[in-house]
């Protein structure tokens, strides 16, 4: 199971996530926590009584009214006195007093007013009230903390996620992201908002074939798929007669011209079956470059014929089984994800891919001990594979640093530098040994093996991305990392990594219109509605700093452009 991040299938690095703090939310909602405001809210924020019933009060006492201002603050505390005694209407009907006796002039008193009817109609549960006298508070106070967090709560109950999430994001922006309920409502506010903007997005989204790196990546995740080992025979030769249907994928895959082999392979499947001899290796192919292309509904098509026709051979069914099964991780469906790979690890009990495969799904779902079981079982059967061998160190590591255990600790950290020994030109194997050094904040020696493996792969971008990445970590040298990523857009266009990265560093410049810009094009070649969802949820959230920032005037002045 191949990543668009890298070649390892790892998340991204922990300086883009540690901020969060929200466990297996992953990076959703980043943009809140990347971007720091400098400076406190100025002026006009009320802070109001701690008191649970979220009421504000004036500074005058009660006492005989004897001016329009003083008879409004007269009934708004004796509209306080019957919320505290739960009785919200008779509340409601003196904050209805306070408003009207109340002067025009006096806006911030009138806020307040409003607030508190508000507050009553919140216990009501009357939220269309709840929403209306928060924003005629607003309308007098429009930094008033209290009423943007009161309508960002009906707004989140009625399930109005844009607004909602602008009246968080004002929030934030004016605790100065200090205040930890605030973060995790727009955190679960831009979740929404993300699954939304996806579902919808996902329904037109036309389909981008992965780049030519990521193609190679992926294949060579495979070394017992049957149908790739065919692709890399030189025979039977291509340059004698018409070449047809499966032959004319198989030159293309060789050439490297990826866009034909998908149309070569329904060639060779609309066939006759007595003039195709490729049709099950033409399916698998084909539902191969559908999973590329982000077409799944097509690619779960043919393979399933493959997996349920009787006269497969073994190894194609499995490796349709586990390319079905890592699809259906990619389409939130663990559990038909790992019921196929169980399917194939009966059928197949000897062919590592299947052990390799649900290692990697087990690492990404935080079952550390039975990836750990199952890159065990991958590299026996397989001790060749490197990718194999580098995923068990990491596994190892990761498994000893929630056992605590230093002496497995450093046998992993062992295993790494001899896994670099032992596949020199494995790129895959510096580069995880690379993000576990610079986690561990060996940052020299990080470099170094980093710019091994962009050596090796000098065409692969995420390498680049992850350099640029430990730039930020090491040196805090935000311009070298930018380089570093923008090198990698130019060799590869198609790097959805680059993009995200570049977006979340934009941000946290204070660079959101241009931070957008990235996240757009990164969501351009989002292949599942699972990443669209993530990347979403980064857009929305620059988009709604950049409305709250512009609005208010309390986050950058200046927003810069390309």
């Amino acid at each position: 199971m191949a990543s668009s991040h890298s070649a390892s299938g790892t998340s991204l690095p922990k300086w883009q996530i540690a901020a969060i703090a929200l466990g297996a939310t992953g990076a959703l909602g980043l943009g809140y926590w990347y971007y720091r405001h400098s400076s406190k809210s100025k002026g006009g924020t009320l802070k109001g009584s701690d008191k649970s019933v979220s009421l504000d009060e004036t500074n005058e006492e009660s006492t005989v009214p004897a001016t329009p201002l003083e008879e409004a603050q007269f009934y708004k505390d004796q509209g306080n006195n019957y919320f505290r005694k739960g009785k919200y209407d008779e509340a409601i009907k003196y904050y209805n007093k306070a408003i009207e006796a109340c002067p025009e002039e006096s806006t911030i008193d009138l806020s307040i007013y409003y607030q508190n009817r508000a507050a009553a109609y919140e216990q009501l549960k009357k939220w269309s009230a709840v929403i209306s006298d928060c924003t005629k508070a607003l309308e007098y106070n429009e930094r008033y903390e209290k009423a943007l967090s009161r309508r960002a709560k009906a707004y989140e109950i009625t399930k109005d996620w844009e607004n909602c999430l602008d009246d968080i994001t004002a929030v934030c922006l004016m605790q100065n992201f200090q205040n930890q309920k605030s973060l995790y409502m727009a955190d679960r506010v831009l979740k929404e908002l993300g699954k939304m903007h996806a579902a919808e997005a996902i329904k037109t989204r036309k389909p981008i074939l992965a780049s030519k790196q990521f193609i190679k990546t992926y294949f060579t995740s495979f070394p017992n798929d049957p149908v790739y080992q065919k692709l890399l025979q030189v025979d039977p030769p291509l340059g004698e007669g018409e070449v047809k249907g499966f032959l004319r994928a198989k030159l293309a895959f060789a050439t490297e011209n990826y866009d034909e082999v998908i149309p070569a392979c329904t060639e060779e499947i609309n066939n006759s079956e007595s003039e195709s001899q490729y049709i099950v290796e033409s399916l698998s192919l084909r539902g191969t470059f559908y999973i590329l292309s982000g077409l799944f509904t097509e690619a779960l098509a043919d393979l399933k014929t493959i997996i349920e026709a009787q006269d497969t051979a073994v190894a194609i069914k499995v490796n349709a089984l586990i390319k079905r099964g890592s699809l259906y991780l990619q389409l939130d469906n663990s559990e038909q994800c790992l019921n196929d790979f169980n399917a194939a690890a009966e059928l197949g009990l000897e062919i590592s891919d299947v052990y390799h495969h649900r290692g990697q799904v087990y690492l990404l779902c935080d079952k550390t001990e039975a990836a750990r079981e199952d890159f065990e079982k991958a590299v026996k059967l397989n001790p060749d594979f490197a990718i194999a061998v580098v995923q068990k160190s990491y596994a190892n590591y990761r498994y000893a640093l929630v056992a605590q255990d230093a002496g497995m600790l450093v046998e992993a950290m062992t295993s790494f530098k001899n896994a670099t020994k032992r596949f020199p030109n494995c790129s895959e194997a510096f580069v995880l040994h690379a993000q576990v050094l610079a986690e561990r904040q060996d940052y020299e020696q990080a470099e170094a093996l980093y710019t091994k493996a962009a050596e090796i792969e000098p065409k692969n971008a995420s390498i680049l991305v992850h350099m640029g990445v430990l730039q930020l970590q090491w040196k805090a040298d935000i311009d070298k990392a930018i380089d570093l990523m923008r090198t990698a857009i130019e060799i590869d266009n198609k790097c959805e990594f680059a993009y995200e990265t570049l977006g979340t560093v934009e941000v946290q410049r204070g660079n959101l219109i241009i931070a957008i810009d990235y996240f757009n094009k990164a969501i351009e070649l989002a292949r599942t509605e699972m990443e669209m969802t993530h990347l979403f949820s980064l857009r929305d959230a620059a988009v709604s700093q950049l409305k709250i920032t512009t609005k208010l005037g309390i986050g950058p002045q200046v927003l810069k452009s390309k």
